[in-house]
């Protein structure tokens, strides 16, 4: 099914920032609560410190402290652990995606905000890469909410620029911001900076022109 490009303005998007307006979250039990962190912070140590494609959920119950059972009650693969653990990452950049300041907030023109989200996302990946591996391992990037919002957005803002099939479009502006990708570029030793002035000439190639 086509993404509906109204879905950008209308709601808070992506399964990392939406948010059940009606219903109240049911109260985490103590025991409940302490695993989680334990869980959490067992994943965060392993993924920072390993490839996180060769981390599997045994490693984290073990590290943990917990069993497979309560590892598996809240996570069903160690890709959710990995996405709970950008969450609150990524939700600060959405949410100035939607209401910050221009280029990265609304009010620029569509090159410049394409321009400022790479930048952004390159500050994300730089300080968050092994999370965002371990998010993505197996082909899980697609499925990400996260990644249903930066594909709305970059539609979005193909969209305002007035550029011709645009669907085919949006995966290949946001391929290079697989992290996969920006390891690769940072072993080879390009630093941060010039990898995002690489994207940033590509957003302005790609939107600046399409609006000239």
């Amino acid at each position: 099914m086509e993404p509906r490009s109204d879905l950008f303005t209308d709601v808070s998007l992506g399964a990392t920032t939406q948010r059940e307006a009606t219903a109240s979250p049911p109260v985490e039990r103590t025991d409940a609560a302490r695993n989680r962190a334990k869980v959490l912070a067992a994943a965060a140590e392993l993924f920072a410190t390993r490839d996180p494609r060769t981390v599997t959920m045994d490693d984290i119950a073990k590290a943990a402290g917990v069993g497979r059972g309560t590892l598996y009650r809240r996570y069903p693969d160690k890709n959710s652990i990995a996405v709970a653990l950008l969450d609150e990452h990524e939700h600060a950049l959405q949410e100035k995606l939607l209401r910050g300041d221009p280029p990265l907030g609304p009010g620029a023109p569509p090159d410049e905000r394409l321009a400022a989200f790479y930048g952004a996302m390159v500050e994300l990946l730089e300080a968050h890469a092994h999370l965002v591996l371990g998010a993505e391992t197996g082909g899980a990037r697609f499925r990400t909410g996260a990644y249903g919002f930066w594909y709305l957005h970059v539609r979005s803002l193909l969209t305002a620029a007035g550029v011709k099939d645009t669907d085919a479009l949006v995966d290949p502006l946001l391929a290079p911001l697989a992290a996969e990708v920006f390891q690769h570029q940072r072993a080879r030793g390009l630093s941060a900076a010039q990898i995002t002035a690489a994207l940033q000439k590509l957003a302005h190639f790609t939107l600046g022109s399409a609006t000239s």
